[in-house]
């Protein structure tokens, strides 16, 4: 067992169905082992799944079915560097397609609540352009969009506009 693993919060009985997702979704992921509740409690009843461990994209979860009581918020999210629009495109319209919300700025939610940012690595390269003239375009640019277009960072970048 490690020494530390991430527990999310999940509301009765949707964490294996969260966890099966991601599994479904990014590369090095799957779904471990459940655990049935040895007793009654105020979440699950005795031999209801309460916990599932699975692994996203290398890191350890584990999910909790632990009721209505707690959501959760923008101050926690998942980073994903992507490595082209493609890969960028299919995250996103994964999480948004299958009852997720679109934000700003490379963020949105999935079904379950959960914020994720999926980070184009153009756009990281692109803020820490060592030209400050250019690093601030690529602010700019980001700041109007929801999913990222690497082609319209890489010409903010460039300092040429590009039409949606």
């Amino acid at each position: 067992m490690a020494k530390m693993t991430t527990c999310l919060w999940f509301d009765h009985g949707k964490a294996r169905e969260a966890a099966e997702f991601y599994a479904s979704l990014f590369p090095d992921s799957y779904v471990g082992a459940g655990q049935d509740s040895p007793a009654d409690n105020p979440s699950t009843k005795r031999g209801e799944e309460i916990t599932v461990e699975f692994t996203v994209l290398g890191q350890s979860f584990v999910g909790l079915n632990g009721g209505s009581r707690f959501v959760p918020n923008e101050a926690v999210s998942f980073q994903v560097f992507t490595d082209s629009q493609e890969e960028t495109d299919r995250y996103w319209n994964a999480i948004v397609g299958s009852g997720g919300t679109e934000s700003m700025c490379s963020w949105c939610k999935d079904r379950w609540g959960f914020s994720w940012q999926i980070v184009p690595r153009a756009l990281i390269a692109g803020m820490a352009d060592p030209d400050p003239a250019a690093a601030k375009r690529v602010m700019e640019a980001m700041m109007k969009m929801r999913k990222i277009d690497i082609a319209k960072i890489e010409a903010a970048r460039a300092g040429e506009t590009r039409d949606a």
